[in-house]
This record gives C-alpha cells, structure tokens and sequence, in this order.
C-alpha cells in the first residue's frame, strides 16, 4: 500500500476504464469528488455503486460524456440521472451483485473504498458497508483507499489487507449520517399491526424508512429478538438498548446482529464500534435465502410503492419512472416464506400523494415493474388492516386487499373486482 494524496490516489483512473464506488454511508466523498475533478481529461468512464450518501458530482447534467453512472439501486441523488437517459439502471437482486464482479460480468478497474486505519495485523473494516463492496475489492485491478480516522472498525466478514489495497490518502471524515422521515399516525398505525405479527424470539429483517422505524416503536416489549438484514438503522440500536434484540434465540449467529450496510446517526456509528455483537457479511450471504429460511421465526418486513388487487407488488418505479431497485426484498420474502414459522410482510400505506392515490390498485400503473410477483405475496399490512393472501384465489385476494385499502377508494376497488375477477 502507497500513501499519497487524494489528488494522486485518482490520478491513475484513465478514460474508458469501470470504477466500483463504495456505496451508503460509507461513500468515499474525498477520492469521489477527486475524480470528479478530472472530468476535463477523462471520457467515458464507468461509475458502478449502490446508493451513495452526500454530493454525487460524478451524476450533474454536466457530467455526461465523462461519466456515466450504472446504478446497481437508485438513491435520491441519481434518480434524474437515470430517468433522463443520463444513467443507466441494472435491475438485480442484491444477493447476485458480488456474482456480477467476481464472475467478470462487470469487471473492475478501480474500487474507491472508505475504510478504517490499518489494526496491528495490517487489516482495514470496510466499516459501515460491506454489502458488494468487498467482492468489489477483491474483483478491481486497482484498489484505492480513504484511509479513513472516523470509519468505524465494524466486526466479522468486513476485513481489506493493506497488501490488497494499491493506493491509499488519509482522511478524517466521519461517515455519512442519515434520519429516518418522521413517522406520522398512518405509519404508527402499520407499525403496531406489524408488530403484533411479531412472535417473542423472531429473527427479523427491516429496511430503511418511517414505517420500519414506527415498527422498531412497537416492539420494545418483545423478548429475545433477533436481527438478520441487509440494513439496519437507529431502531436496531433503541431496541437493543430496550433488551428486545438480545440474538440469544437465533438458530445461527446467535448473539449477533448480521448485517451488510447501516446507516443512520453518530450514535448508531459509535455503537458497532469493534462491537462483538454485529456481524458484518456481503449480501451474498446476509440475502442467501437459503441461510434466511434457517431462522424458525424469520419475519421479513419490506414496503412497495403499489399493489394489485391480485397481489402483485411494484417497489422499484412509479409506472414507467425508475425510482430505486429490486434490492432484497425478494431474497428476504422468500427465504422467510420459507422458513418453518416465518412470515413475509409488505406494509405500505393505503394511499400516496397526500390522500390523492390508492397504493392499493385496480392494475399497476403502465410501465411499473413487479418487483415480487403475486405467487411470492403473503401478508400485506396497512394502516386499514391485515391482509393473509397465501392460498387465496385471485378473486378472494381482491376482497381482502380491498378491505385494508383506504375507504374513500372502496368502492372503485370493488366495481373493478366485480368487473374482473365477478367478485
């Protein structure tokens, strides 16, 4: 490894080459808006990542031309870029990423990575994401480095050798904070119907959002939760701190909070910290179904941007306009389906555009893409109530998702379900 400055860390990437970009709070600004900087001498280079958390200059109108974005998920920050023909999207699970760089699919040139100072054995954390970032690591000709003073040396299968690592610059930032939307009464309401689906001693996966966070709220009177996820964020800590989450019941990786990336505050950062109890794996593990449906009680909560009246949910575009990916939620719904007394939920809200729109949908909007299709459904929750669609006929789903949509869109539902499906 060769320390050098920011400046000379990217001065190596040429035009053409693919850069992997380390991805959520662990976004290495510096080397990112280095690179950036470059943009008069560089043509065509390929920026493969995750979301990214803080400036995205790769992503400005200005940009094309010198960089073009492949987003492996769409965060806020591409999501013009994209739908503007600016960027280009890869619909894939999150369990396949690290096969599409280890595999050669999508060779590396370069990985930028953020990561802690060298222990006294020479290893570096991938601190708060290693998700694709390690098999990014391991796949890249050149490997380019923050070494990084505030990165949290987070614990498990989240290690860089400084022999794997060709170029590094110090830095001091302390990763990217994120806050959760605040939660309203519509997402309290859901957050409690979800947790009275919560058995004592589940294993759980929950996302990013207000609904996982009024979830969190809701089950600080459960005993010996567990978490398995691809992400966690503050709720996770709260619920540890209320003794909820202790892992002591999980059939594997007992004790631990696995997990591929996090985000969320200084607290949370403080806390996994050279913390024991979390255990930081790629999704290739963390979203392999076949370790997910291993947790007797596995309970996979994730949201959807619609719903069909059979079932069919759309979680990546609002009809033909990418909005953000297929990510896990169909590694998590189905490895908890299938585990022994597992449940999967989609909970969203019965409405959108301030009351305006039903989620809850005659068909899906033109263009929109199923994420999980109608086969992969089990229980849906809103604010209206429960909806158990496993072993229901198309007709007898359209009744029960026409019973927790909003009332004011009933009566639609129901006129389209009778002309459809004679319900």
């Amino acid at each position: 490894m060769k320390l050098v400055s920011i400046e000379a860390a990217v001065a190596g990437i040429r035009s053409g080459e693919r850069v992997f970009v380390h991805g959520g709070a662990a976004t290495p600004t510096a080397l990112l808006t280095a690179m950036v900087a470059r943009a008069p001498e560089l043509r065509d280079v390929g920026v493969v990542h995750f979301h990214t958390e803080g400036p995205a200059p790769h992503l400005a109108p200005e940009m094309a031309g010198h960089f073009r974005h492949r987003a492996l998920f769409i965060g806020a920050n591409a999501r013009e870029a994209v739908n503007e023909g600016r960027a280009d999207y890869v619909p894939v699970f999150l369990s396949d990423v690290p096969e599409l760089f280890t595999s050669g699919v999508l060779p590396l040139d370069v990985a930028l990575i953020n990561v802690s100072p060298p222990d006294a054995h020479g290893y570096c954390s991938l601190g708060t994401s290693v998700d694709a970032a390690l098999a990014a690591t391991r796949a890249a000709t050149t490997v380019v480095a923050q070494l990084n003073r505030s990165m949290p040396r987070t614990l498990g299968d989240s290690f860089v050798h400084v022999d794997e690592i060709d170029l590094a610059a110090e830095v001091d930032m302390p990763p990217h904070e994120h806050r959760d939307a605040p939660i309203g009464d519509v997402e309290r309401r859901i957050g409690q119907l979800v947790a009275e689906l919560v058995p004592d001693r589940a294993t759980l996966q929950m996302g990013i959002g207000s609904i996982p966070s009024a979830v969190g709220l809701a089950l600080r009177d459960k005993r010996d939760l567990g978490i398995h996820t691809e992400l966690f964020t503050d709720p996770v800590l709260d619920l540890v701190e209320a003794g909820a989450i202790t892992g002591e019941a999980k059939e594997i990786n007992r004790g631990k909070i696995v997990t591929a990336f996090l985000m969320g505050s200084a607290r949370l950062y403080r806390f996994v910290d050279d913390n024991p109890m979390i255990e930081m794996r790629p999704v290739d593990y963390t979203n392999d179904t076949s370790v997910i449906r291993r947790f007797g009680r596995m309970v996979a909560i994730n949201s959807a941007i619609s719903i069909d009246l059979t079932g069919q949910v759309s979680a990546d575009s609002i009809g033909t306009r990418f909005y953000s990916g297929v990510g896990g939620q169909m590694d998590f719904m189905r490895g908890a389906a299938l585990a022994d007394e597992g449940r999967a939920i989609i909970a969203l809200p019965s409405t959108a555009a301030g009351g305006t729109v039903s989620r809850i949908a005659p068909v899906l909007a033109e263009g929109a893409g199923v994420v999980t299709s109608r086969a992969h459904v089990r229980t849906v929750v809103t604010e209206h109530g429960v909806a158990e669609l496993f072993g229901l006929s198309v007709r007898e789903r359209a009744a029960a998702l026409i019973a927790i949509a909003h009332p004011d869109f009933r009566d639609d539902l129901a006129a389209e379900a009778r002309r459809r499906f004679h319900v």
